[in-house]
C-alpha cells in the first residue's frame, strides 16, 4: 500500500477500494507512516477516512526505503524510520544532515524532555506521571514527533525538491500504558486524546500552512472525500484511445509530408487525365 501511495508498481495486486488512481505526473511529496500500537482507533475529524485493520502483522519498509534511494539517488530524498521504544533509526540520503540531532535513544529523548522547549510545557497531563516508567515512555515518543515537524518546519526546501521522500515511525507508548493502567483507566484515555491531537496539528498532516499542503475536499456533501471503486477496463479504455491517437498522428504526419513533396504532374494521375482532356479539346 505504501509503494502504490508513492507512484511504484508492485507485484501482487491489491483489492482495496480506500485508494484511487492519482495523476501519472504528480507523484505525492512524501509518505508519513504512524504506527500506533495499542489502539483500535483514534478520535479523529470527520473529513478523514478510517478502516479497521484485520489480523496486523510485522512488516517493515525497507525494500520500499530501498527503491526510493535507488530511483532518485541523484536528487537525494529524505529517508526516516524510528521506533523511539526499541532505539531503533534508519536513515537515508538527505535525513543524515537534517535529523544529525534528533534524540534516538531513550536517555537523550528524556533529557530532551528536561530542556526547553519540551511538550511537557504545552501539554495537558491531566492523570499522566512524568515520573512514572510507562508515563515516560509515552511523553517521549511524543517529543520525537514534536522535534521532526519542528525540524521539517525548519528545512522547508525538502518539501520542494521532485523526491519522494519515505517517513516511518513506529509508537508503542500507548500500548504500554493499556498494559500497566489498562484501556479503561484514566491516563489511556489521556494520553489517547492527547496523541490524536499532535497528530492532527502535526505540520505533515494539517491542511493550513503545512509542509505538504493537500488539497480541499473537492465534494463537500461527502463528508469523508471517499474513492471511486476501481474498475479494470480503465487500463483497457486508456490503452485504447492511446495507441488510436498515436496511429492518428502518425497518418497525418505521413500524410501531410507526402502531400508536402508531390509533384502534382508526376504523381496525380487526377492531374494527368485532366490535362489529356484540356489538350483534347
Amino acid at each position: 500500500m505504501v509503494a502504490l501511495t508513492m507512484g511504484f508498481s508492485i507485484q501482487e495486486d491489491l483489492s482495496w477500494p480506500g485508494l484511487r488512481a492519482g495523476q501519472l505526473f504528480q507523484r505525492p511529496r512524501a509518505n508519513v507512516l504512524v504506527v500506533v500500537r495499542g489502539v483500535d482507533s483514534l478520535a479523529l475529524p470527520q473529513n478523514v477516512a478510517s478502516y479497521p485493520l484485520e489480523n496486523p502483522v510485522p512488516f517493515t519498509l525497507d525494500s520500499v526505503a530501498e527503491t526510493v534511494h535507488s530511483l532518485f539517488a541523484e536528487d537525494t530524498p529524505v529517508v526516516l524510520q524510528l521506533a523511539p521504544s526499541e532505539e531503533r533509526l534508519y536513515m537515508l540520503g538527505k535525513a543524515n544532515a537534517v535529523f544529525e540531532d534528533l534524540p534516538v535513544t531513550l536517555q537523550q529523548i528524556r533529557s530532551r524532555l528536561s530542556q526547553d522547549g519540551s511538550v511537557l510545557a504545552s501539554l495537558p497531563l491531566n492523570s499522566l506521571n512524568r515520573n512514572a516508567e510507562a508515563d515516560l515512555l509515552f511523553l517521549s515518543e511524543v517529543q520525537v514527533l514534536h522535534d521532526i515537524t519542528a525540524l521539517l518546519q525548519r528545512h522547508r526546501h525538502l518539501a520542494k525538491d521532485h523526491s519522494p521522500d519515505l517517513y516511518s515511525l513506529e509508537l508503542s507508548g500507548l500500548e504500554e500504558l493499556g498494559r500497566r493502567y489498562g484501556q479503561d483507566s484514566p491516563q489511556y484515555q489521556d494520553a489517547t486524546a492527547i496523541l490524536a491531537n499532535v497528530l492532527q496539528k502535526a505540520p505533515l498532516t494539517r491542511k493550513s500552512r503545512s509542509i505538504l499542503e493537500s488539497k480541499q475536499i473537492s465534494n463537500p456533501g461527502s463528508p469523508y472525500n471517499l474513492a471511486y471503486k476501481y474498475n479494470f477496463n480503465y487500463a483497457v479504455i486508456f490503452n485504447i484511445v492511446l495507441w488510436l491517437m498515436i496511429i492518428l498522428a502518425l497518418a497525418v504526419i505521413v500524410i501531410s509530408y507526402n502531400l508536402w513533396n508531390m509533384d502534382p504532374g508526376y504523381d496525380s494521375i487526377i492531374y494527368r487525365m485532366t490535362n489529356q482532356k484540356i489538350r483534347l479539346d
